[in-house]
């Protein structure tokens, strides 16, 4: 038992159970599953292996960003997000900082590090867009934001592609501002040099904790040393740069003794590494947060199913299909549930479950066959995965009570679309669609979603997809993980079935168009598979399927920490519709 009783016990301390023992272990769908882990952890190690030998830091005194992580943040609670991430195809393979959710103190933070293996922590081309992911995650969970600082300024070679626009460098120093202006703290610990934009990042949190050997700074030496220009170079300007080098390398801009001694803005300056990671974790003590318990419904609880199931339920052939019911058994705990509207609109389970003893309601995709006379405005059959009317509608009224009763959400895609044709369109598609968008919006809830196989076209976007709403916190894919707009062949057939037509009515050759169509399918599967979809940006992290559980933990009772709003168990609605 918690620290407090809990409210509720007819509703949550029991829910229905879910889910079954597997019969038998499907080994080589299993492998198939884990080869694609595989490689994703060695993209992982080939971004934490990158720049320079963590060995050559070490010999300097100096931590890696990683060390610093795992110093500073609870074990057993890392999260990492956007590893491997590289929107903008860098030389270096990354954006040049390494993110997640980890606890402090025992408290939820967003967290976020310079990677200091690589140019010193410099700016590169995409961390812009990669900071701003970011801090959204700690906007829309109202939590901390804690930065660990090595920043040594932009990547002055390739300035054009990092420096200023609507999403540019500029973007976080002004989201810095609008994180304290709703009352998020962000605290920064300073490694290095930061001049430039890393000494804005410096100055731009609510705390400044410094490293001795940190300075923070407008500019750094060899700017100072370089104004003035002629507007080139001669001997006589490299003569004199090579001076005021030596001098600004001794003495660089921005010290400890300016920032602390002087005008303050460094409130701790600690003499180790280990020291201000330290300061870090006893300011987390001090920050608000409800205790654990006081939100909870009942004690936490296992799935009573091993998360190893899930690598014989979930089939790596997309054609395949499996019973959801028996993948959320391995995520919920005690593998209980309440579900919402059972028997109307079978392609969507919706329902309330426990993470960690919290309340969460889920959103996710039936597969397979739905029963005779379904879709009920149309004469073909219903297949799980595409959305019809009815899954739209009671998507539609999960969402405004999840909302109106504050309950945070998970959804959990494998979907090939809306329903399409004349009859769908008269079944209002377009419109509920759009509405369920509305809905999201209008809950004003923060949602994480996981793409478990197929986000295909705008079921992508409205089952609680990063339409780039005021929602989705991060979106999670898989090995089995694939997004498009369409799958390749339905892509092919769309730009070419005019082509065949007009190649058969001229009595020409129809192979060199079906080539160009298997290119195009190609090119389409090489580029949803889970590594690309990661490094574009399209989900936040791709997974292993034995750590979905952690990662719900991680965005439930980062929720719970110190939400912006609340409604009371007992006045909930959400568990009474569902018991009727």
């Amino acid at each position: 038992m918690g620290d407090y009783e809990y409210s509720m016990h007819p509703y949550f301390k029991e829910m229905p159970a879910l889910g079954k023992g597997l019969s038998r272990r499907i080994e080589q769908n299993a492998e198939e599953l884990k080869t694609i882990e595989a490689e994703i952890a060695k993209e992982v190690e080939r971004v934490k292996n990158s720049g320079k030998a963590t060995e050559a830091l070490n010999k300097k005194g100096e931590l890696s960003a990683w060390q610093r992580i795992d110093y500073l943040v609870d074990p057993g609670t890392w999260c990492p997000l956007h590893t491997i991430y590289d929107p903008a195809n860098n030389e270096e393979k990354n954006t040049g900082v390494i993110d997640g959710l980890g606890k402090i103190s025992g408290k939820w933070a967003v967290i976020i590090a310079s990677n200091n293996k690589v140019m010193a922590g410099a700016w590169l081309a995409g961390q812009a867009d990669n900071v701003l992911r970011v801090t959204d995650i700690a906007k829309r969970l109202h939590l901390p934001l804690v930065w660990v600082l090595n920043c040594s300024g932009a990547k002055l070679m390739e300035q054009e592609e990092l420096y200023a626009n609507r999403r540019g460098s500029g973007t976080p120093f002004f989201r810095h501002a609008e994180l304290q202006k709703l009352g998020i703290p962000i605290i920064v610990g300073i490694y290095g040099t930061n001049p430039a934009g890393g000494g804005y990042h410096s100055i731009s949190p609510t705390i400044l904790i410094a490293h001795k050997n940190a300075n923070m700074a407008v500019g750094g030496g060899g700017i100072v040393g370089g104004m003035n220009p002629k507007g080139y170079v001669d001997e006589e300007a490299a003569e004199s740069l090579i001076e005021q080098t030596r001098m600004f390398k001794a003495t660089p801009p921005g010290r400890v003794e300016i920032h602390h001694n002087g005008t303050g803005f460094m409130r701790d300056v600690c003499d180790t590494e280990e020291e201000v990671l330290d300061r870090i974790k006893k300011y987390m003590m001090d920050l608000p947060a409800y205790a654990k318990d006081f939100f909870r419904v009942a004690d936490p609880a296992e799935p009573k199913f091993p998360a190893e199931d899930l690598y014989s339920l979930i089939p790596f052939n997309q054609k395949r299909v499996y019973p959801m019911h028996e993948v959320l058994a391995r995520l919920f705990d005690n593998s209980e549930h309440m579900e919402f509207r059972p028997d109307y609109g079978p392609e969507v389970y919706c329902g309330l479950v426990k993470i960690d003893g919290y309340l969460c309601g889920f959103v996710a995709n039936n597969q397979g066959i739905l029963g005779k006379g379904y879709p009920r405005y149309a004469d073909y059959q219903g297949i799980g995965g595409k959305l019809y009317r009815e899954g739209l509608i009671k998507m539609n009224e999960f969402v405004t009570l999840c909302g109106r009763d504050r309950i945070p959400m998970i959804w959990v895609q494998d979907t090939t679309g809306i329903d399409v044709g004349d009859t769908a369109e008269k079944a209002e598609m377009l419109g509920l669609g759009m509405s369920l968008i509305y809905s999201i919006e209008q809950s004003d809830l923060p949602m994480m979603s996981i793409i478990l196989r197929k986000g295909t076209a705008a079921a992508h976007y409205v089952l609680g997809g990063p339409q780039a709403n005021n929602n989705n916190v991060f979106t999670l894919g898989t090995a089995a993980t694939e997004v498009y707009v369409m799958h390749g062949e339905t892509a092919a057939a769309a730009s070419y079935a005019r082509r065949l037509v007009k190649d058969n009515d001229e009595s020409k050759p129809l192979e060199p168009t079906i080539h160009k169509m298997n290119d195009m399918i190609k090119d389409y599967y090489d580029k949803s598979r889970p590594a690309y979809c990661a490094k574009k940006g399209y989900v936040d992290e791709i997974v292993d399927l034995e750590n979905l559980r952690k990662y719900c933990i991680a965005f439930v009772g980062s929720y719970y920490q110190n939400p912006v709003s609340i409604c009371a168990a007992h006045q909930m609605l959400t568990p009474r519709v569902i018991k009727g």
